[in-house]
């Protein structure tokens, strides 16, 4: 028997854009060397998603969180693949009953990049000047530092958002630092953008796995790609999310730090127009993840009160 009739060593599903892409070959890639099979024997199976198939709407109008991974959790739920690749911060933080997050990869750098062929840095940017973002979050964070900034809406791959800014749409934009590292984009960055001034979404530049709770063999097999000090962070920043009931809606950001045994987390709520901005931060035991993530989702709606987020979010 041919190894192409043999049935997959693993089945992965994922995206169809360069970055999921690659973020599946590495999962492959790791899943092969850890296990001594040939990577072709891990199938990447491409999924169209609803995001990806809507390119004319902020996400914010359509559902919001969910929709990079709604068609490939029904793929999980047929049984037509046996885990899910997705970009932490794209997964709703209520899974499907009977699906669950088991690994997350070693996190990559949680930053924001500033992209521009005309300015050297966002600072740089004269008043009026266009910078192309579909996220609410990054919006609502330059509107609160840089409100005399005009936003422009900006969908589309890295590539896609790339060659908008050749074509003169936008003068400068904001990327996810992890995903231009993963697809060797570095080179693309203008600046680097300070997370103590920019926080990054929940669950940025983390890679994690879902399976179907019990599938204990898939759950066997990916369990070592599992990076604890991670898995620790985004637990607490996915708590926290839960805890607002966080989705596109709503600007929020979240920063997970950890030291000797301890996890910092800091978490950053804005309305949309940038002009109210609350924050705050939690420290305990990095055991105690999930409860200080939602400790601080807490706090920060008792100190925004409680119809901050109602306003937005519906």
């Amino acid at each position: 028997m041919t190894l192409q009739s043999r049935a997959p060593f693993l089945r992965l599903g994922t995206r169809g854009s360069p970055l999921a892409l690659a973020q599946a070959h590495e999962v492959q890639a790791r899943l092969a060397a850890l296990h001594g099979v040939d990577a072709e024997a891990i199938e990447i199976v491409v999924i169209s998603t609803s995001g990806d198939r809507i390119q004319d709407r902020p996400l914010s109008e359509v559902g919001g969180k969910g929709l990079f991974t709604k068609e490939i959790e029904i793929a999980l739920e047929e049984g037509v693949i046996d885990a899910g690749v997705h970009s932490g911060k794209d997964v709703a933080t209520r899974l499907p009953e009977g699906l669950e997050l088991v690994a997350f990869l070693e996190r990559e750098d949680i930053r924001d990049a500033f992209l521009s062929l005309t300015h050297g840095a966002l600072a740089d940017m004269p008043e009026g000047a266009r910078l192309g973002t579909s996220s609410l979050r990054r919006a609502a964070q330059i509107r609160h530092r840089r409100p005399d900034l005009d936003i422009v809406g900006f969908r589309g791959n890295v590539q896609t958002r790339l060659q908008k800014l050749r074509e003169g749409v936008a003068d400068g934009t904001l990327l996810a630092l992890a995903g231009l590292n993963r697809l060797d984009q570095r080179s693309q960055v203008t600046e680097i953008l300070d997370p103590e001034l920019f926080p990054p979404a929940p669950a940025q530049g983390a890679i994690g796995l879902e399976i179907r709770a019990e599938d204990t063999r898939t759950r066997g097999l990916v369990a070592p790609l599992d990076h604890a000090e991670t898995t620790i962070a985004v637990r607490a920043e996915r708590a926290f999310l839960r805890e607002l009931d966080g989705s596109c809606r709503t600007p929020i950001a979240a920063r997970s730090t950890l030291g000797n045994g301890q996890l910092t987390i800091f978490g950053q709520l804005l309305t949309p127009d940038g002009r109210e901005i609350v924050e705050g931060e939690k420290t305990g035991p990095a055991g105690e993840a999930d409860a200080l993530g939602q400790a601080l989702g807490a706090m920060l709606i008792a100190r925004a009160g409680p119809d901050f987020i109602k306003r937005f979010a519906g």
